[in-house]
């Protein structure tokens, strides 16, 4: 007498419903759900940052650098927002 189990493999869209969860559920522990970490924070005096450092910086707590601000602008507002953390995804 076949079980509820076997009765729901023999339907070809359940079975590959299932396997396709099982194999997303694995992939996302192998992965530990960070696929892309984040770069570190740039280190020293923010002053020696390049540009992109500095706007790394600010896009990584929400700060929203423009392309069109200059070095300086970037810098007034790093030295501005210092002691605002890091966000978390």
């Amino acid at each position: 007498m076949p079980t509820p189990l076997d009765n729901a493999l023999k339907s070809r869209g359940a079975f590959l419903a299932f396997t396709g969860l099982v194999t997303g559920v694995a992939a996302w522990a192998i992965w530990g759900g960070d696929m892309f970490p984040t770069d570190d924070d740039p280190k020293g005096d923010p002053a020696t940052w390049t540009k992109s450092e500095m706007m790394r910086w600010l896009a990584a707590r929400d700060l929203h650098p423009r392309e069109s601000d200059t070095k300086e602008q970037l810098l007034e507002r790093i030295r501005a927002n210092l002691r605002i953390p890091r966000r978390h995804n």
